[in-house]
C-alpha cells in the first residue's frame, strides 16, 4: 500500500499562503521526514480535475478562497462543522479512497481565543460580513451567552448575517457600519474586514478595551490592533487563527496526537518578518 505522505494547499491566488511554512515546520518537529507539503494555484474551474488526478499517496488538502464552497460537490462526506457554514478548508483522504471535508477555521478560532483565556463571553461584536464573519458566528455559537452585534455596510450583508445567525443559533443584531465604533464596547470584538477597513476607527478605542481578534496577518499589526494593544487590551491576529487551524489540519492529516504549536507559530512569525 502506498504511504499517504503528501499534502498541499490550493487556492487562487496562492503565492502568499503561509500554510507550507507552518505544515513543513510541523513535519520537521514531528520527525515526519518523508512528508511533503506544497502549494498549487487552482481556481474553481480547475478544482475537479486536480482532485480527480490525485493518487493514493495524498493524505489531505488545505483550501483557501475561492475553493471552500466549490469543493463540496466533489466530496463523499462533509463534517457538521463545515456544513454549518457551507465552507470546507480541509479535505482528508481515507485509506479506502473517500474524500472527507472538514472546517478547522471554526475550532481554530475557538482554540486561539482559549489560549488567551477567552473561553466564554457575555456578548460580542463582529466587524464585517462574508465567509470569515460566518465562521466567527459559528465559533461564537459555542462561547457567547448573549447577543452578537454585526456591523455591516449594506442591507444585503445585513440580511446575510441575520440568516447566518438563524442558521447557527446565534442571537445576531445587525447595525450599520457608520456606527462601527460602538463595537468596541463589547468584551470581544472580531474584525473580519480587509486591510485598511478599520483604520479610521483607531481613535475610538476605549480606555479599557476588552479582547480584539483581528483576522488579518499581513500587514501586522494593523493600526487598530496597535491602538488596541497600546490601551492595554488583549489582541489576537490572523496568524493566531492560521496557526491554530493548521495545528488541527496537521493532526488530522498525519494522525499526530499533538501538532507542535510553538514551532509552527515561530516559523510563521519568521516568514512574515522576512517579507
Amino acid at each position: 500500500m502506498t504511504p499517504r505522505q503528501r499534502a498541499a494547499v490550493l487556492g487562487s491566488p496562492i503565492a502568499h499562503s503561509l500554510s507550507p511554512v507552518l505544515h513543513r515546520a510541523a513535519y520537521a518537529e514531528l520527525g515526519l521526514t518523508e512528508w511533503t507539503y506544497e502549494r498549487f494555484e487552482v481556481d474553481e474551474a480547475g478544482l475537479p480535475g486536480f482532485v480527480a488526478g490525485l493518487g493514493p499517496e495524498w493524505a489531505g488538502l488545505s483550501l483557501t478562497m475561492p475553493l471552500k464552497r466549490a469543493v463540496i460537490p466533489l466530496l463523499d462526506e462533509v463534517s457538521a462543522t463545515a456544513r454549518s457554514v457551507e465552507a470546507v478548508n480541509t479535505v482528508l483522504f481515507t485509506e479506502d479512497g473517500r474524500r472527507v471535508g472538514d472546517n478547522t477555521d471554526i475550532p481554530g478560532l475557538v482554540a486561539a481565543l482559549r489560549e488567551r483565556g477567552v473561553e466564554k463571553t457575555p456578548a460580542a461584536a463582529v466587524l464585517g460580513a462574508g465567509a470569515t464573519a460566518s465562521s466567527a458566528l459559528a465559533a461564537l455559537a459555542g462561547i457567547c451567552s448573549g447577543e452578537v452585534t454585526a456591523y455591516v455596510r449594506s442591507p444585503e450583508r445585513a440580511a446575510e448575517m441575520r440568516q447566518w445567525g438563524e442558521r447557527l443559533g446565534v442571537d445576531v443584531r445587525v447595525a450599520d457600519w457608520a456606527r462601527a465604533a460602538e463595537a468596541f464596547e463589547a468584551p470581544l470584538v472580531i474584525a473580519t474586514t480587509p486591510a485598511g477597513a478599520t483604520d479610521a476607527l483607531t481613535g475610538a478605542v476605549p480606555e479599557r478595551p476588552g479582547t480584539l481578534f483581528d483576522v488579518l496577518y499581513e500587514p501586522w499589526p494593523t493600526p487598530l490592533a496597535a491602538a488596541w494593544s497600546a490601551r492595554g487590551g488583549t489582541v489576537l491576529g490572523g496568524l493566531d487563527l492560521l496557526v491554530h487551524q493548521a495545528v488541527l489540519q496537521v493532526e488530522r492529516m498525519t494522525g499526530a496526537v499533538r501538532a507542535p504549536l510553538a514551532a509552527m507559530r515561530a516559523a510563521g512569525e519568521a516568514a512574515l518578518a522576512a517579507r
